[in-house]
């Protein structure tokens, strides 16, 4: 039997990857990287993933505000649980849609993008002003939108149909309140969802971190046991955290 290095397909040399010597230019695989479909963990593989990260989306959006691993999470998500629509708040200047859409782009899965910020007229720390969605203007499959996140979001579930397979990323204001609001609201109403959050990192009390984020996530897992397995960011700022339901993975091969 051959060993998991030989089945799987080889990754670029360290020198390439860091940039020491030209790369070929990255290629769509043949085929997906979601692996042992029908098996019971949540599985990609991480060559594939890497090369993609490293070749494509790094070269696009850099490693802030989504570090390395956190990217790998995100494309990770797309590519293992194939979405329909992405939905999600916190556009900015359009660095999480436009890595939604280069990895559908990439691995063939059509996908539409939903970014939703918040409108012109409000005044917030990280309202991107004129610079909002930069990154995706143009982009057919990229839709972008204003208003308030998880209002939008369910107008933008229910016109197309309450799609089973909507990933939802809720990536907007990031104190206690907001994201177990909006959490609670995908989960309520959007019951199918698998929903990715970010600045989700736990640190104790020393750090002075916002901790809110992962409290919120906490107190919305504990009302609704054993529905969403999770995957999570867990060495450092700002941290990542994905909601994905195994019973749905299930009825739909992966």
């Amino acid at each position: 039997m051959k060993s998991c290095f030989e089945r799987l397909p080889r990754m670029r040399s360290l020198s390439q990857l860091l940039g020491l010597q030209p790369a070929a230019p990255a290629k769509s695989p043949i085929t997906s990287p979601a692996l042992n479909i029908h098996c019971s963990e949540f599985e990609v593989n991480n060559w594939i993933i890497s090369e993609f990260i490293v070749g494509t989306v790094v070269p696009i959006v850099g490693v802030h505000p989504f570090p390395l691993n956190e990217l790998v999470l995100m494309v990770s998500a797309v590519c293992r649980l194939q979405p329909d629509h992405i939905v999600e708040w916190g556009t900015h200047l359009g660095k999480s849609a436009r890595i939604f859409y280069e990895t559908s782009k990439f691995f063939g899965l059509h996908i539409d993008v939903h970014s939703v910020d918040l409108p012109d007229e409000m005044v917030h720390q990280e309202h991107p002003g004129q610079q909002r969605g930069v990154l995706v203007q143009g982009l057919r499959e990229v839709t972008l939108h204003q208003g308030d996140g998880l209002t939008v979001c369910l107008e933008i579930h229910h016109r197309i149909g309450k799609p089973n397979k909507t990933l939802v990323f809720i990536d907007g204001d990031h104190n206690h309140d907001s994201v177990k609001r909006e959490l609670t609201g995908v989960m309520t109403h959007m019951p199918e969802a698998n929903i990715l959050l970010h600045d989700t990192f736990f640190q104790s009390a020393e750090s002075g971190y916002n901790v809110g984020p992962s409290q919120a996530i906490a107190e919305a897992m504990a009302a609704a046991p054993g529905r969403y397995r999770t995957l999570s960011t867990d060495t450092g700022l700002p941290g990542m955290t994905l909601l994905y339901q195994p019973a749905q993975s299930e009825a739909l091969g992966l």
